[in-house]
């Protein structure tokens, strides 16, 4: 779901600058182009995976389903925070500027993402997408994390923006296990 929800996010932030200006790509790319072939990030702006955090508070929540009578057990879902990166590699530092600014003015208008208010191709290659609900949110590092961002990049800094994208779902939906419905309790009672 990590690859669906970035092709999701690119292809709506694309449609707000109303061209294909946003490319998913790693932003160490920007520096490594070899002679005489076309840099993929040359003037774009790129959209980059910095993290993946689990989302602790939501991880033992059971997985079971009740179908036909039965019972079906499953590991639990994995739930994850996913840190994006939105870098303007432009060919002038004003137009890094009003990109990055237009990224921000499509995160104040949409945070909330779901199926139903996101337009994308369900049959796309590729794409294995149901019913999905994230938000965005602007995460601000401090100097310090934000120069250790860029140094573990390597690379030199651009205007970007950083957004936390909340709760990604992902599941197996492998059952490990299968039991009838416990219906009522036989034993002793424990009358005081």
């Amino acid at each position: 779901m990590i690859f669906e929800t970035l092709s999701i996010l690119s292809k709506e932030v694309s449609a707000y600058f109303e061209n294909d200006v946003i490319v998913i790509e790693n932003i160490t790319s920007v520096d490594q182009s070899s002679e005489g072939a076309e840099n993929p990030v040359e003037n774009k702006v790129v959209m980059t995976l910095l993290n993946i955090e689990e989302e602790k508070t939501l991880k033992n929540f059971p997985n079971t389903t009740a179908k036909n009578g039965r019972v079906q057990y499953k590991n639990p879902v994995v739930n994850v925070n996913l840190f994006v990166l939105f870098c303007a590699n432009r060919s002038t530092y004003a137009q890094s500027l009003a990109d990055i600014s237009k990224v921000i003015e499509f995160f104040q208008g949409k945070r909330v993402f779901t199926q139903a208010n996101t337009i994308f191709e369900r049959k796309a290659p590729l794409l294995n997408v149901g019913n999905f609900h994230f938000t965005a949110e602007l995460y601000t590092p401090s100097f310090e994390e934000l120069n250790f961002i860029w140094g573990t990049l390597g690379g030199r800094q651009l205007p970007s923006v950083l957004y936390k994208l909340s709760i990604i779902e992902i599941e197996r939906g492998n059952v490990i296990g299968e039991a009838g419905v416990i219906k009522e309790s036989i034993g002793q009672s424990n009358s005081f």
